[in-house]
C-alpha cells in the first residue's frame, strides 16, 4: 500500500493504492496523516483507539471513515496514525445470491469497517489543520494490481 500527496487548488489530494480494499483505506488514512504533518513521532502516550463505521457504498464508507478520523482528532486531541482496517462486504438478507465476488456491486446492504489507530498527541507535533474530507473528485477503482483511490481534503 502506498500514497502520494497531490496539489489541488487550495486543498490537498491523496492518491493511494492497496492490494486490498482494507489496505487501500489504510493508505488513504496514512495520506491524511501526511497532509496533517511532516513527521510523526513514535510517542504513543495516548494509546490505541478503535473505530467503526458503516455505509451503503464504498465511497460513502471511505468518506465516513476519514470523517470519523478527523472527529477523533478533534475530540481526543490526537492525530490518528498507524491505521489497521478490516472491511466486511455488504450482506443483503433479501438476496443471498448477490454477487459477493464483485465488491463494487452494491447488493443493497451496508459496508462495515472496523479498525484501530495509534493516537499521537497533537501537542507533540507541528500539525496543519485538515478541516474536512470532501466528495469532490473522490474515486475508488479496482486495478490489475489491486485498488486505487483519489480523495480531496479541505485544508
Amino acid at each position: 500500500m502506498s500514497f502520494d500527496l497531490r496539489d489541488h487548488t487550495a486543498d490537498v489530494a491523496v492518491e493511494a493504492t492497496g492490494a486490498t480494499l482494507a489496505a487501500l483505506f489504510a493508505a488513504v488514512a496514512d495520506g491524511f496523516v501526511a497532509a496533517s504533518c511532516d513527521a510523526v513521532p513514535t510517542d504513543d502516550r495516548h494509546g490505541t483507539f478503535e473505530v467503526a463505521v458503516e455505509a451503503e457504498g464504498l465511497e460513502a464508507l471511505l468518506f465516513d471513515y476519514l470523517d470519523q478520523l478527523i472527529y477523533e482528532r478533534d475530540v481526543r486531541g490526537v492525530l490518528p496514525t498507524d491505521h489497521r482496517v478490516q472491511l466486511s462486504l455488504p450482506d443483503d438478507p433479501t438476496d443471498a445470491a448477490s454477487d459477493a465476488d464483485d465488491p463494487t456491486t452494491d447488493p443493497g446492504g451496508r459496508w462495515h469497517l472496523s479498525g484501530s489507530y495509534r493516537g499521537v498527541p497533537l501537542e507533540s507535533i507541528d500539525a496543519r489543520e485538515v478541516k474536512a474530507v470532501t466528495y469532490s473528485e473522490m474515486r475508488i477503482e479496482e486495478t490489475t494490481s489491486g485498488w486505487s483511490a483519489y480523495v480531496v481534503f479541505d485544508v
